[in-house]
């Protein structure tokens, strides 16, 4: 089974990219963030001429979640449905070919103690919960996503640069671990412990030819899943070329049972 995930920023302004990616590898499920669109805006003929059957969670200009498959995707669940007033579409979920998939778009909290940084962490506060109360360890369960946080200094290329905003700061990397520490592994770091492979360059001040780039895509899995990971890569070519996403696609490759 080959995952993906892929922060598009406008499923509108990558649409072709995304066609052309899937055609070329063949996921066999794909999970997207950022959409910037509602659900009836959402291009599903286009990916069911692809062989994707998509479950969405859109928003107009902001957020939304999706996940594409080959295979019929069931259960389908949208939020954390924990009580909480929440209106920004971050997390999708669906049972695919036995798995549980969770598609989170983290928020990213734009400024370390701002309220949108209070939201993050609360946010994530409420991912655990929503986990311990839905899931268990001892399930088949992938967590992948735009989690906003660089888990560590080498997944950073210039981390004095980035140390104190809001995706290395302390704080959020503790909140991830927490998330981490419910019965999950980092599936990517198990490939590359070294660090030094990137998802993610600003638009900003040329990151990526400059190769400032942080690891802030993640593909997690409980035990059952990632001892079975056989392989995993960022596509550093959808970052180039004409009009792409800030995020290039996280891939693994999880052997059959």
């Amino acid at each position: 089974m080959k995952i993906a995930t892929w922060n598009v920023n406008s499923i509108r302004a990558r649409e072709e990219r995304l066609l052309n990616w899937l055609e070329r590898e063949q996921p066999d499920v794909m999970c997207l963030q950022e959409l910037k669109v509602t659900d009836d805006s959402f291009p599903f003929d286009a990916l069911k001429a692809a062989g994707y059957r998509a479950a969405v969670f859109g928003q107009k200009a902001y957020n939304g979640v999706a996940i594409l498959s080959k295979s019929e995707a069931t259960n389908v669940g949208r939020d954390m449905d924990d009580g909480v007033d929440d209106s920004q579409a971050r997390l999708i979920q669906a049972n695919i070919n036995g798995v549980r998939f969770v598609n989170g778009y983290f928020p990213n909290g734009k400024e370390v103690g701002s309220p949108k940084y209070e939201y993050k962490l609360a946010w994530m506060k409420r991912l655990v919960a929503h986990l311990e109360r839905t899931a268990s360890p001892s399930d088949d369960l992938v967590l992948c996503g735009d989690f906003n946080v660089a888990p560590f200094e080498n997944d950073v290329a210039n981390p004095e640069k980035w140390q104190d905003s809001v995706l290395c700061h302390q704080e959020g990397r503790e909140a991830l671990e927490r998330i981490r520490e419910w019965g999950l592994t980092d599936v990517f770091r198990v490939h590359h412990p070294a660090g030094g492979v990137y998802s993610w360059w600003d638009y900003r001040m040329l990151g990526f030819p400059k190769g400032d780039g942080l690891r802030i895509d993640h593909i997690y899995a409980t035990k059952s899943i990632a001892r079975r990971s056989i392989s995993a890569r960022v596509d550093r070519d959808e970052r180039k070329g004409k009009k792409p996403s800030d995020h290039a696609p996280v891939i693994t490759e999880i052997e059959e049972t």
